[in-house]
């Protein structure tokens, strides 16, 4: 397919096929994607493009990645045709300075015969195929237009007859040839570029793994490789399988998975994804994923999803394709038409209807916005960000208000010891030695974050003895001889320990800011409060700066969640949240968000568990933490690969910068067209000057996208 008349003539044909629902045909990416509402044989679909011009090959999750040709192959071509045209423009431009060189008659048009119909036969193929399906292309303006430059010099050669002809115009068709082919190559070139995101993801996939079979490592394809399988991995070498670590310890790059740029130390028990690289030690990993089932095929699936589907944006565009070669080909016809009648200069009036026909291909209108999409999803999937589809993209960067749940989304998801308060007199570490020796034997997540606390402060454990676990109050064991309890503010009271005024009041200012309190007791010889602490869930280090980043880019935030009020209030005082919501249930949180959308917000909803799926499904566009559920992921637009809030600023940067590029690519392809049109047609333009501004506006189009590949996450920013 070369401009976009190809791409919407390829959709059309596929659309009438009996069965199918919707196609989808990516000018930037060659691609169709095909929805059908009854069975449907392949074939069928082949020989609908095939009928309309065109060569199809069906793909699937387990294609490998097409090898790129040498670029020199589509070179060669080019490089004659500039060869055999050079000594037809030499003459043109030496002569304003006073040199004639012009070459006889004959010898222009042996030099400009073959660029015309040998080099240039693709252009007469294409512009038969496509008027045999009754529609127009670029290949078929520019066969008409250098057909007729050369067509007239023909004519001049074989009605005149004399060596030296000042107006011949065998020049004009081999440029307009030359140039064209060279924007396109240029443009290829782009566009491989352009595509470069899912070819480094492609590469990621081994072709093989190391097997244990019977305690013996087995050389094996990976599509051999059954789930269940123990697969080891060497330093050094790329992860297979999705898996779970059963042995060995090492540190795992997965960068290209994630966007995490530092590696990430693995154990046992701990999963694994395909595609990452093992650093140092030597794993044996439990086969739990392969193939089109791994993390890193859904990856290349979602992002091929987004680079192969059309922004809203595109629908407009593609019903200015659909008649924009007929229109240009009436204008043309009226160019001729007009300089004939008016001037009777047949000659000129050919001449500036074929400027016309050269500057109009419509290949700029087509590249505009898959190929800002292509490098705009691709970006953000380097950097742990992945678009789902092209509505995604284009509706995030309309956003004005985001809704945060706040478990597992803006805080770490589990309890921490944030505060210990202790009796006067006593040392805060001690006091933590005796909880963490209670604790010792709780499987509690409060105990879990006491022993964390005393861990990272590097406190030895003291032994317990005749430990004993209450169920509603709390814990009590011998630590040193004396016994000691954790308590719960019920089995306090009903012990009348005596709390301390200033530990009293700590309480109830911890607790006003949301956090869950215990008390550490001295049990003998009656019970005495020894120290007091507060639990609460941990801040993901990236929130505050991700709040922040939002309000830079003027969106409103929101916190939905669960959790009873005070907590939820603590939370969004401390990271700056503008409205707060808590106490919701799943279904409450999705009639809030729709209550946003009636009040004409556009509303984006972030979120990592299976309650978040229903308000992820009805926000305009959900945004899901790659670290959560995969039922949240299902329902989101947009996938965050680490579980970093910054992530959610970043996600809407990329989008606004990628809509901004494909308005900027718009502009500049109807501009072009704008502008060179009424240029053309009233002779202010040559062939040879529209032909190179054809080729620069395709070429202009995918560079300007290009631009984006320099876009930078805030992780990455200095």
């Amino acid at each position: 397919m070369t401009c976009a008349s190809c791409s919407g003539r390829v959709e059309k044909a596929l659309k009438k096929v009996s069965g199918v629902n919707n196609a989808s045909v990516n000018l930037a990416t060659e691609k169709a994607t095909v929805s059908l509402g009854a069975e449907v044989m392949t074939e069928q679909l082949l020989a609908a493009v095939d009928r309309a011009g065109y060569i199809a090959v069906p793909i699937s999750d387990q294609s490998p990645p097409p090898s790129p040709k040498p670029v020199w192959i589509d070179a060669v071509p080019i490089v004659i045709s500039a060869l055999l045209t050079l000594p037809l423009v030499l003459p043109m431009v030496v002569g304003w300075f006073g040199i004639d060189l012009m070459l006889p008659g004959v010898v222009q048009w042996l030099l400009a015969t073959p660029v015309q119909f040998v080099i240039g036969a693709r252009f007469y193929r294409a512009a038969w195929k496509a008027l045999r399906a009754g529609a127009g292309n670029m290949d078929l303006l520019v066969a008409i237009g250098t057909s007729s430059a050369y067509g007239l010099s023909v004519d001049q050669l074989l009605t005149h007859n004399t060596a030296g002809m000042a107006h011949l115009y065998f020049e004009a068709s081999a440029v307009v040839i030359t140039l064209v082919l060279l924007g396109k190559w240029l443009e290829g070139r782009a566009k491989r570029q352009t595509g470069a995101a899912i070819l480094a993801l492609q590469a990621l996939r081994p072709d093989s793994a190391h097997v244990l079979v019977s305690g013996t490592e087995v050389h094996l394809p990976l599509s051999a490789v059954r789930v269940g399988h123990t697969v080891v991995v060497r330093p050094g070498e790329r992860i297979p399988v999705d898996g779970k670590i059963i042995e060995g310890d090492s540190h795992v790059d997965e960068a290209l998975l994630t966007g995490e740029s530092l590696p990430i130390s693995k154990s046992g028990g701990d999963h694994v994804s395909a595609g990452s690289v093992n650093l140092e030690g030597r794993l044996q990993i439990e086969t739990l994923a392969v193939g089109a089932e791994t993390t890193l095929a859904r990856i290349i699936r979602m992002v091929e999803s987004a680079q192969a589907g059309k922004a809203p944006i595109q629908r407009t565009v593609d019903l200015v394709s659909a008649i924009f070669v007929p229109v240009i080909l009436l204008i043309a016809l009226l160019t001729l038409l007009g300089w004939g009648w008016i001037n009777g200069n047949w000659e000129q009036a050919l001449l500036n209807a074929v400027a016309v026909l050269v500057i109009a291909c419509p290949c700029a209108l087509g590249l505009a916005t898959p190929a800002a999409m292509m490098v705009g999803t691709g970006v953000a999937a380097r950097h742990g960000i992945l678009i789902r589809d092209a509505e995604a993209l284009e509706f995030a960067h309309r956003i004005d208000t985001i809704a945060f749940d706040k478990t597992g989304t803006l805080t770490v998801g589990k309890p921490a010891l944030r505060h210990i308060g202790v009796n006067t007199g006593l040392d805060e570490n001690h006091t933590l030695q005796i909880a963490a020796a209670l604790q010792q034997a709780s499987e509690h997540p409060l105990a879990r974050a006491v022993l964390a606390l005393a861990q990272a402060r590097h406190l030895s454990l003291i032994p317990v003895q005749d430990f004993k676990s209450i169920a509603g109050r709390g814990v009590q064991g011998q630590v040193s001889g004396v016994l000691h309890a954790i308590a719960g503010a019920r089995w306090l009271n009903e012990l009348q320990a005596v709390i301390p005024k200033p530990l009293q009041l700590q309480s109830q200012q911890w607790q006003n800011e949301g956090l869950s309190t215990s008390w550490l007791l001295q049990m003998e010889p009656t019970p005495q409060v020894l120290a007091l602490m507060a639990f609460g869930d941990e801040l993901k280090p990236g929130a505050k700066s991700a709040i922040l980043g939002l309000k830079q880019l003027g969106v409103r935030t929101m916190l939905l969640t669960g959790d009873n009020q005070m907590s939820a209030d603590a939370v969004a005082r401390e990271l700056g949240i503008d409205l707060v919501h808590a106490e919701v249930l799943p279904e409450g949180k999705a009639a809030l968000i729709a209550e946003q959308q009636c009040a004409g917000h556009l509303v984006g909803m972030v979120g990592d568990g299976v309650n978040d799926a229903p308000a992820l499904a009805s926000a305009d566009v959900g945004i899901a933490m790659a670290t959560g559920t995969d039922v949240a992921m299902q329902a989101a637009g947009i996938t965050l690969m680490r579980g970093d809030p910054t992530l959610i600023a970043d996600a809407l940067d990329i989008s606004r910068r990628t809509y901004n590029k494909i308005r900027q690519n718009l502009f500049w392809a109807f501009i072009y067209n704008l502008i060179g049109i009424p240029l053309a047609a009233y002779g202010m333009l040559n062939p040879m000057l529209a032909g190179t501004a054809m080729a620069f506006s395709s070429v202009s189009v995918v560079s300007n996208a290009l631009l984006l590949r320099r876009w930078k996450a805030t992780a990455d920013k200095p």
